[in-house]
């Protein structure tokens, strides 16, 4: 399973060019009303997670504790922390905005489509990992506004957590559940419909980033940034992503965990979700006018644990690597 520059990659940076060159309808205020569309745009993406969702598919995997709490603990715990510690490191190094951006990735829930598509690409537990990536969209729910609540917090910063969780309820878990509960009415139509329904997904999440980055541009901020941003962004996710990448490893080793299993450990407890992560932000950060630099992190994070992802993969279905 080779990395491919797909489409959405294409178009994450169109819509970020699309931003710098023509930021006003995507802005506060914009012919778009991007105050109404984007919580739309966040339902419908969940509406749509729900509605190809089956849990009765996570039943087989769900008895494997183990790796249950390696991927988890992995996902919600040592990351943050991780990240807590390069923000230590960082000092005064990185702006505040891409230190929030960079916990903001670390506090994110782990993905669900890639994870499984590379576990079933390397031959691993499948099962397990459709388990861990669902089970962790959920919980991501409630712990990732925690986490940002906490480090923001410990900033000084004045985080209202409550309507940032009523929001969270109101736009992504109830969308989420509607979508589940429309299962035994639509499961038939998105099943035959699953490439338009990912397409509408993705396209979704596009217009999303497009006014993240609309708003950011706007006001001025990245008018005090230049190429060093970008730099510190790629060496920072780039050391995230292979320090978690070789402590998810030793410790499935240590657990003892046959290779299959520590193939979805590895997935699953490495990578974090685009896909959830940019309608999240919206609601977390609302009207935050540095919000794509909040987000530039998680878009770099994202083709860099496909690439990789894709090597690993290839590899492992090989047995050339894993053993």
């Amino acid at each position: 399973m080779k990395f491919k520059f797909d489409w959405f990659l294409k178009g994450m940076l169109a819509a970020v060019a699309l931003a710098f060159v023509w930021p006003g309808p995507g802005a506060q205020g914009g012919w778009l009303h991007p105050e109404l569309l984007n919580k739309l745009g966040i339902a419908l993406v969940f509406f749509l997670n729900g509605l190809g969702l089956s849990l009765a598919s996570l039943r087989h995997g769900a008895l494997r504790w183990q790796v249950h709490l390696l991927i988890q603990a992995s996902t919600f715990l040592l990351f943050p922390l991780l990240g807590w510690g390069l923000l230590k490191l960082s000092g005064s190094w990185l702006s505040p905005d891409l230190q929030t951006g960079f916990f903001y990735l670390c506090a994110l829930p782990s993905t669900v489509s890639s994870s499984v598509a590379l576990t079933v690409a390397a031959r691993g537990n499948v099962p397990v990992a459709l388990f861990n990536a669902t089970l962790s969209s959920l919980i991501g729910v409630l712990l990732t506004p925690l986490w940002m609540a906490w480090i923001l917090g410990r900033g000084g910063v004045d985080f209202a957590l409550a309507p940032v969780i009523r929001d969270l309820l109101l736009w992504l878990l109830l969308p989420l559940v509607l979508g589940q509960l429309s299962r035994p009415l639509l499961g038939a139509w998105a099943a035959r419909n699953k490439a338009k329904i990912q397409l509408a997904d993705r396209l979704t999440i596009l217009t999303l980033v497009y006014t993240s980055f609309s708003d950011s541009v706007q006001q001025g901020v990245w008018s005090h940034y230049g190429l060093p941003v970008l730099a510190e962004t790629l060496v920072g996710t780039g050391a995230l992503f292979f320090l978690m990448l070789a402590l998810v490893r030793l410790f499935s080793q240590w657990l003892g965990l046959p290779l299959e299993e520590r193939i979805a450990a590895i997935f699953c407890g490495s990578k974090k979700t685009l896909a959830s992560g940019v309608p999240m932000a919206h609601l977390i950060f609302g009207a935050h006018p540095a919000l794509g630099l909040i987000l530039l992190p998680i878009m770099i994070y994202h083709p860099l644990q496909l690439a990789v992802g894709g090597v690993l993969a290839q590899n492992w279905s090989a047995g050339e690597s894993g053993k």
